[in-house]
């Protein structure tokens, strides 16, 4: 099927918000005396924030945790990570990006984004890239995160096209998995550009200009 638009993963692909995240679940986990290093926060990458808890969680020594307290320590984490989100600027966003997605659009294809972030939007008008989408899918709509292809066959949904038109572009595994779960064509960059199952594999964001040319 003719490809008639592309899903963009936002963290790790448009913006890069890594770091942002580990520091915020950083503070939390120290405050709560449990061990959280880099590794540990290489499996929270595409994964939903609850389920990012549960992960950190599973080196907590203490008493068990109830669901309502379990939301606190995610809201905790992510009052801090809106404020580190909040010093981000339009800078943050490469002038390939910028002019890749542009071009994208001037030759037709639609564009949205598919992230399992609550902060999508947010993320979006700090740097200024709002209205280069024609649709946004996040954690805000979904209640399954990836490798689930919800966020995903949200975004087709959104924006009136077959999932099979459609090519998502992932830095992460999971988010690979769920593309291909949806029945799309998954275009890797970065850390996923190994994986296997990745229909094209991208060594930088413009490579994007090549596909179905």
């Amino acid at each position: 099927m003719e490809t008639k638009a592309f899903i963009f993963d936002l963290d790790g692909v448009i913006v890069f918000t890594d770091k942002f995240h580990y520091q915020a679940w950083k503070k939390m986990a120290d405050r709560m005396g449990i061990c959280f290093d880099e590794t540990i926060n290489n499996r929270l990458r595409g994964v939903s924030r609850m389920d990012s808890l549960e992960i950190i969680l599973e080196r907590y020594e203490g008493a068990p945790l109830s669901q309502p307290e379990k939301e606190a320590l995610a809201e905790e984490k992510n009052e801090s990570y809106r404020k580190l989100l909040a010093t981000m600027t339009p800078a943050d966003v490469t002038d390939q990006v910028r002019e890749t997605l542009k071009e994208l659009r001037g030759r037709g294809y639609k564009l949205a984004i598919g992230s399992s972030s609550k902060n999508a939007r947010f993320i979006l008008e700090k740097v200024e890239l709002l209205d280069a989408f024609d649709a946004i899918s996040d954690g805000n709509n979904i209640a399954n995160s990836k490798p689930d292809p919800e966020v995903f066959l949200k975004a087709a949904e959104y924006l009136g096209e077959d999932p099979a038109a459609c090519i998502v572009v992932e830095d992460a595994y999971a988010g690979v998995d769920a593309a291909k779960a949806g029945g799309m064509c998954a275009a890797a960059i970065g850390d996923a550009a190994s994986y296997e199952k990745a229909d094209y594999k991208l060594e930088v964001f413009e490579d994007l200009l090549k596909i179905g040319l």
